[in-house]
C-alpha cells in the first residue's frame, strides 16, 4: 500500500510533530487546523508551540515543499486524526465522561473526501470504543462506501487506532524511536496502518485490535498516575510526620526493587490527568484503585494551596501591619511539567489562580511563555522574571522544576518562606541533619 499524501487533522502538540516527521521522510503532508494563525505560522516554516528540534524539522519540511497547512481538508491516501479528547463533569465535578465532539467534527470534515483504499487512523487518546464510533460516523456520512464494521476485510476504507506515546520535550526523537501499538478494526486495517507508520518508526509496530490499542494507552497513563499518586500521598504523610520526603524517597529508592517517583503540585497535561477517567467511566465499580489515584492527584493542588495559606498567615503574624494586598507571592512555574510551554490541565496554573484569589499580589515566573493565559488575567497578577520575583516576594511557591529555577536554587533557598511542591530544594546533608523544605 502506497502513501503519497498524508493528511494530518489537528496541528497541536502531537499533530504537528507527527506531520513534520512524515514530511521529513519526503512524504507529502497536508496539515489541517481550525486556527488560521496556526496555519499561517506553519506555512512560514515556523512553529506555534515549544518543542526541542521541532522548529528545524518543520522549517526544512516546509522549505522543501513536503509540508503545508490549511484550514480545509484535502484528498489524501491516509488521514490521521489528532484532536483533543477532554472530559465533561457534572455540576459537582464528578462523573467524568469523554468529549468526542472534536473527533466527530474532524471525521465529518474528511468524510466527503474519502475514496476506496483510504486509511483513517485515530491518534487521539480515546476511551475504549471511540474508534468504532469514528467508523460509525464515517459510515453515516458516506453510505456509498463500505467500512470494517459491516464489510470486514473487504471494506473500502481501512480504519485503525494508533495512540501516541511520547514525552513532551522529547517528541521528535520518541516519535521515531518508540514502539507503536497499531490497533486495526480488522487485521488488514492493522496491516495498512503498520505500513504507514513504518515509514517513520524505527521501533516495532505491534498490531492488535483497535479496542486493545485504545485500552493500552489508557493503561500506560493510568499506571503512571497510580505511581505518581503514591508519591504525592507520601509527600503529604511526610509533611505531617516532619520528614523530608525528598530524602526519604532517595533512601527508599536505594532498594533494588523500589523506584518511587517524585511528588509534585499535582498531575497535568492532556494524558495522565485525563485518560484514567475514561477507564473509570467505562467500569466504575471495578476501577477502584485507578479512581482513588485520580482523586489523590486531583487533591494535591488543594494541599499546596493550604501550605500557601499557612505561609500568608505566618507573614501576617510577623508583620501585623501588612494587609493581604501588601503581600507578594512568587509562583515559580505554571506549565504542567518542566521545560515546556504546555498549560493544559496544569495544576500549577490552577494553584496560581487560587493564590491570586486570596487577595495577595502574585508574580508568575514562567520562562516558557511570553504572556499570561486568560485564566490569570487578573489585576493582581503579573508575569515577572525570576530575579524580580525573588527580590519582591514574601512567599515563594515552587510549582514546576524548570531548568532556569534549578540554576538559581541557592537564590530560592535563601528566601525565608518557600513552599517547595516540586522538589527544587530537595534536602541538604549537614552534619547528619537535613534542612527541611516542605
Amino acid at each position: 500500500m502506497s502513501f503519497n499524501t498524508i493528511s494530518m487533522i489537528g496541528l497541536g502538540y502531537i499533530g504537528l510533530p507527527t506531520a513534520a516527521v512524515f514530511a521529513s521522510r519526503r512524504v507529502n503532508v497536508v496539515g489541517v487546523d481550525i486556527d488560521p494563525r496556526t496555519v499561517e505560522t506553519i506555512n512560514k516554516g515556523e512553529i506555534h508551540i515549544i518543542e526541542p528540534e521541532l522548529d528545524m524539522v518543520v522549517h526544512a519540511a516546509v522549505t522543501e515543499g513536503y509540508l503545508r497547512a490549511t484550514t480545509t481538508p484535502e484528498p489524501a491516501d491516509a488521514f490521521l486524526v489528532a484532536v483533543p479528547t477532554p472530559f465533561h463533569t457534572d455540576e459537582n465535578g464528578q462523573n467524568h465522561k469523554a468529549d468526542l465532539s472534536y473527533i466527530e467534527a474532524a471525521v465529518r470534515s474528511i468524510a466527503p473526501l474519502l475514496q476506496p483504499g483510504n486509511l483513517v487512523v485515530l491518534e487521539s487518546t480515546s476511551p475504549v470504543g471511540a474508534t468504532d464510533q469514528m467508523a460509525a460516523w464515517l459510515a453515516e456520512a458516506r453510505p456509498d462506501l463500505t467500512f470494517p464494521q459491516t464489510h470486514g476485510e473487504a471494506s473500502d476504507i481501512r480504519i485503525a487506532h494508533c495512540p501516541e506515546r511520547v514525552l513532551p520535550g522529547h517528541v521528535i526523537r520518541e516519535l521515531v524511536e518508540n514502539d507503536r501499538v497499531i490497533g486495526g478494526m480488522t487485521p488488514k486495517c492493522a496491516e495498512a496502518a503498520c505500513a504507514l507508520y513504518q515509514i517513520v518508526v524505527e521501533g516495532e509496530c505491534v498490531p492488535t485490535t483497535a479496542r486493545t490499542a485504545e485500552m493500552a494507552k489508557l493503561t500506560e497513563n493510568s499506571f503512571r498516575d497510580v505511581n505518581i499518586a503514591f508519591a504525592n500521598e507520601l509527600s503529604i504523610v511526610c509533611h505531617e510526620l516532619d520528614i523530608n520526603v525528598w530524602e526519604l524517597i532517595s533512601l527508599a529508592n536505594r532498594h533494588p526493587r523500589v523506584n518511587i517517583l517524585s511528588p509534585g503540585a499535582g498531575v497535568g497535561g492532556h494524558c495522565i490527568a485525563v485518560d484514567p477517567w475514561f477507564i473509570v467511566d467505562a467500569c466504575p465499580e471495578q476501577a477502584r484503585l485507578i479512581r482513588t489515584a485520580r482523586e489523590v492527584n486531583d487533591a494535591k493542588p488543594g494541599w499546596v494551596l493550604a501550605r500557601v495559606q499557612d505561609a500568608l498567615h505566618a507573614v501576617h503574624t510577623r508583620e501585623p501591619g501588612k494587609t493581604r494586598r501588601d503581600i507578594t507571592v512568587a509562583c515559580l512555574g505554571i506549565a504542567f511539567k518542566p521545560d515546556i510551554d504546555d498549560l493544559r490541565e496544569s495544576p500549577a496554573l490552577g494553584i496560581a489562580r487560587q493564590v491570586a484569589e486570596l487577595g495577595c499580589r502574585v508574580q508568575v515566573v514562567e520562562p516558557n511563555i511570553e504572556a499570561l493565559p486568560q485564566a490569570l488575567a487578573l489585576p493582581n497578577v503579573e508575569l515577572a522574571s525570576l530575579e524580580d520575583a525573588l527580590a519582591q516576594a514574601d512567599v515563594v511557591c515552587v510549582l514546576v522544576k524548570h531548568k532556569p529555577f534549578i540554576q538559581q536554587t541557592s537564590a530560592v533557598r535563601s528566601k525565608p518562606s518557600v513552599i517547595d511542591a516540586a522538589g527544587l530544594l530537595g534536602f541538604e546533608r549537614r552534619s547528619g541533619h537535613d534542612r527541611r523544605a516542605h
